[in-house]
């Protein structure tokens, strides 16, 4: 997750004060302390936390939370606050022009992922908001920028403008504009020249690119895993271009997240979009007050809810639920959703987006294993059809030939033999469940 170090040591501090029914000055006084160990282990900048701390210990310290019912749980509603505040407040949505395209300038340093990362925001605009973009590559100092975004068009099936290495980008962007407005797209995304570090030259052709392309957006990408660097790029982008944006790259990497905590104080300037894995579809619009939730251990369930809508089909959910009413879920309804499971990205990351998922014991330190999860698909596809539907009918030499068949052994076709009937019993008791809402048991995931 995100700001792992981060949210494990200010969960634990909130955690002491949390249930407390007497909270007096020291005590805010020494976990604000380690707030701000904490805010500085994660690469914060100091004048960023010397104020958080202010503003948090202000606050916390007033009558209304110290005589009220709930003081500890008032102190980290405080804390809660002020990590959203610090963090911008509240979603920075993207632009929409009146008079389409809206232009979007993507800028940064090269290593950053911005070729990349113009490809995901392109597709997060097409699937969540059903637009038409078109992708420019204006890059000519990097043939390779200019074929690999043509690259990701294609695997996107979205249409890429671009004149080869040897026009000026300023040309570029005024000649794709104008093929947008022919073609009545919606956005134009384009791919600027990056440098290996900030120079005169890069920021001369960035602002004539600026001129003519009269963007709605100028997005900075920029690496989280850069730390203080990543704040100080912000700052000299912002001072030169006038960013409206910036979107983090690797906030799922081993980042301490400083960066994400300090960019918006020091700059001002909003972060739109975080990226959070390889994948196309691993780029997330930024909502301040969701990933404070995350970093104390709240959860995010509309992140969660919204993944959902996007990866799963309504039709085959409705299917499933009367199926699992039935007690007619089969092999063949469990493979499927698997696949749709998977579609929402690693399964520790969707179990942390649930509140209070930071109590349960062992969860913290699970990783599910792609190996295992594809281990069970095998299994499960090395079975005939009728075996799929009735597992009841596989015999003892059923089993060899399946575990032959998937490359497993015939212990693991039996454990995941015995965890489907496991799952199917629980389905049933929940079936079945009083009004009270009492059941029995529980199912262990077969990949866990």
């Amino acid at each position: 997750m995100a700001f792992e170090g981060l949210a494990s040591r200010l969960q634990q501090t909130m955690q002491k004060i949390r249930g407390k029914g007497v909270v007096n000055e020291a005590d805010v006084k020494e976990m604000m302390r380690e707030v701000r160990l904490a805010l500085l282990e994660a690469d914060v900048n100091f004048k960023v936390v010397k104020d958080f701390v202010k503003r948090v210990n202000e606050r916390a310290v007033g009558q209304e939370v110290l005589k009220s019912l709930t003081p500890g749980q008032q102190v980290i509603k405080v804390v809660q606050e002020e990590l959203t505040a610090l963090m911008g407040g509240e979603q920075s949505k993207i632009a929409v022009s009146n008079r389409p395209p809206t232009v979007i300038m993507m800028v940064g340093l090269q290593g950053a992922g911005k070729t990349t990362t113009t490809g995901k925001l392109a597709n997060l605009l097409r699937k969540k908001y059903n637009r038409k973009p078109l992708l420019v590559a204006a890059d000519i100092y990097r043939p390779a920028a200019i074929k690999q975004l043509e690259t990701l068009g294609k695997q996107l099936n979205m249409p890429v403008f671009s004149l080869g290495d040897q026009v000026s980008p300023v040309e570029i962007a005024k000649q794709a504009i104008a093929k947008a407005k022919e073609e009545h797209l919606d956005y134009v995304l384009i791919d600027t020249a990056g440098r290996l570090h900030i120079d005169e030259a890069l920021m001369d052709e960035l602002q004539q690119v600026k001129e003519i392309a009269k963007p709605d957006e100028i997005f900075l990408v920029v690496d989280a895993m850069t730390g203080q660097d990543a704040v100080n790029v912000a700052d000299s982008f912002h001072q030169q271009l006038g960013l409206t944006g910036a979107v983090l790259t690797k906030l799922d990497g081993d980042t301490r997240g400083g960066a994400a905590l300090s960019i918006r104080a020091v700059t001002n300037t909003p972060i739109k979009f975080v990226g959070m894995g390889e994948k196309l579809d691993a780029l997330e619009p930024f909502h301040p007050e969701r990933m404070a939730s995350r970093i104390l251990g709240m959860g995010d369930v509309l992140t969660l809810i919204e993944k959902a809508q996007m990866a799963v089909d309504e039709d085959k959910a409705r299917e499933l639920e009367q199926k699992m009413r039935s007690m007619s879920f089969t092999f063949e309804d469990f493979l499927d959703q698997l696949g749709q499971v998977r579609k929402l990205g690693p399964l520790d990351e969707i179990l942390g987006m649930l509140p209070g998922a930071n109590k349960i014991k062992g969860l913290k330190d699970m990783k599910v294993d792609e190996k295992q999860i594809k281990h069970v698909e095998a299994i499960i596809q090395s079975m005939t059809k009728e075996e799929k539907i009735h597992p009841e009918i596989i015999s003892a030499s059923r089993k060899k030939r399946i575990a032959k068949g998937s490359g497993r052994n015939v212990q693991e076709v039996n454990r995941l033999l015995k965890q489907f009937e496991d799952m199917k019993k629980m389905m049933k008791q929940m079936s079945g469940m009083t009004a009270k809402g009492k059941k029995k048991g529980g199912f262990k995931f077969p990949f866990m």
